[in-house]
């Protein structure tokens, strides 16, 4: 049996993962961790199986390495993060907060305890945007230009993971994703903020930018690739994580009042927010190359069914709606 400690698992993509573990390694025990800002919806992971919850902060060093020598943990999946790039430029401050510093304080716990593996969860926002006609795709080496707080709290993250590695031979991986979608997903993200809003024939605020793109991930892919990487994944190694899937804002609106069946003017457009990336795809041929992974949800099946799941529980996210501490659309400055 291996004892993973999940952090960020009352989230979006950690709650997948924890269901999806939960289902493909049915042996194996988890301890959400989880620091519950508002995002975090601890009935997401509430009553699982298996699964030991546990409030915490991250950067709490020395509740975390009570809790990884409490409950053996073997390895740390860091999925905790802030990671509204629209709120980081109302408060930046508490992105490198979280994304810094709570990071380098899971790090030095998990030094200190000794784990096995800590998988740390990145974006592809780090390395800067593309120009809308661009033929290149940013590869793992591709440098880090980050363009926006969020993202520049990120890029700092993995390179805190990367030094505790080279410095004190903490066994790291990381993986960069695409945009991720799914269930589970606050509805401050786009594709739950639009059904969300759709549903109640409200407008949907579309930057002005509306050509921009993003490369889509179906959450379960990037959860399936993560448990390649545990696997058999190098020590050390950066894996990207995407699917060459690209949407533009525009298109993602249209998608959804298609299929809610609602009209197109509901879109309305709003001012672009400062620092707006234009495009970002990954490449990801050396995950397939070396792990065999590839995703597996069609992204129009994948977000058929992601609006689908939205329309059928409003219980779930309507008390969250007042939760979101950003408006899109506002002032962007204080």
């Amino acid at each position: 049996m291996t004892k993973i400690l999940v952090t960020g698992a009352a989230g979006f993509i950690g709650t997948n993962f924890v269901r999806y573990w939960l289902d493909h390694h049915p042996d194996d025990a988890l301890v959400a961790l989880d620091a519950l800002t508002y995002a975090g919806v601890r009935e997401n992971v509430a009553g699982l199986d298996g699964v030991t919850f546990v409030h915490a902060d991250i950067g709490d060093t020395s509740t975390v390495m009570s809790v990884l020598e409490a409950e053996q943990v073997d390895v740390i999946v860091n999925f905790a993060a802030e990671s509204h790039n629209s709120l980081a430029l109302l408060d930046p401050a508490r992105f490198f907060r979280t994304n810094v510093l709570g990071t380098q304080g899971l790090c030095e716990a998990a030094r200190q305890v000794g784990v096995e593996r800590f998988h740390h969860v990145s974006t592809c926002e780090v390395y800067g945007d593309l120009d809308l006609d661009a033929t290149e795709w940013f590869t793992e080496e591709a440098p880090y230009r980050p363009r926006t707080p969020y993202n520049a709290s990120k890029a700092g993250g993995d390179h805190v993971v990367r030094s505790y590695h080279e410095t004190w031979g903490l066994p790291v991986t990381i993986t960069n994703c695409a945009n991720n979608y799914g269930p589970f997903q606050f509805p401050e993200k786009v594709i739950p903020y639009f059904t969300t809003l759709a549903l109640d024939d409200q407008p949907l605020p579309l930057y002005a930018s509306t050509a921009n793109r993003r490369e889509w991930i179906h959450a379960v892919d990037h959860c399936r690739a993560i448990d390649v990487i545990l696997q058999r994944g190098r020590v050390a190694e950066t894996y990207h994580v995407g699917t060459g899937v690209e949407r533009s804002i525009l298109e993602i609106a249209d998608t959804v009042l298609g299929h809610l069946g609602k009209p197109e003017g509901l879109k309305t457009i709003v001012p672009d927010r400062p620092g707006h990336d234009r495009r970002y795809v990954l490449d990801c041929t050396k995950i397939t190359k070396e792990l065999g992974w590839l995703p597996e949800i069609d992204f129009d099946d994948g977000i058929a069914e992601t609006i689908d799941w939205y329309a059928a529980r409003r219980e779930w996210w309507e008390p969250l709606r007042d939760r979101a501490p950003v408006a899109e659309g506002t002032a962007w400055s204080r």
